[in-house]
């Protein structure tokens, strides 16, 4: 499998705001991950102790069996368990098969102690997509 090196995080909605060091941190953290279709990658009500960007393949995200939605390379499933610290909100199901890009909750939360301004951007980014997801469901 490749290594992250080649990868740059900055195109991701949730790290489109890092600094070239805060991006080379952040990769370093990650891993490589590939799953087959059909593989549970979260489980609703587990611990969020892993989020993930979908380099190549598509999600489905359920909530008490209901589809709330399915997303794809660019996307991030997992960062509020991770960020928040509490169980997941919903499943995460491989569609087809996955390359993913994976951070370990503990390693998200050092990074975020040894780089103050991380954790701003980040949260920025969560705002702007809520906003986005407001505007949608009540336009």
């Amino acid at each position: 499998m490749a290594s992250t090196a080649d990868l740059d995080l900055r195109q991701h909605w949730l790290f489109e705001g890092l600094s070239a060091k805060e991006e080379r941190a952040l990769r370093r953290v990650g891993s490589l991950r590939e799953l087959p279709a059909r593989s549970v990658l979260y489980e609703e009500g587990g611990p969020g102790d892993e989020m993930a960007v979908i380099l190549e393949g598509t999600v489905a995200i359920r909530r008490n069996g209901r589809l709330l939605a399915r997303v794809g390379p660019g996307d991030t499933v997992g960062e509020l368990a991770v960020l928040d610290g509490e169980p997941r909100s919903a499943s995460v199901v491989a569609l087809t098969d996955l390359r993913l890009l994976t951070f370990p909750r503990r390693a998200v939360r050092d990074l975020l102690d040894q780089e103050p301004g991380l954790a701003g951007k980040l949260l920025a980014a969560l705002a702007r997509r809520l906003r986005d997801a407001d505007r949608r469901a009540y336009d």
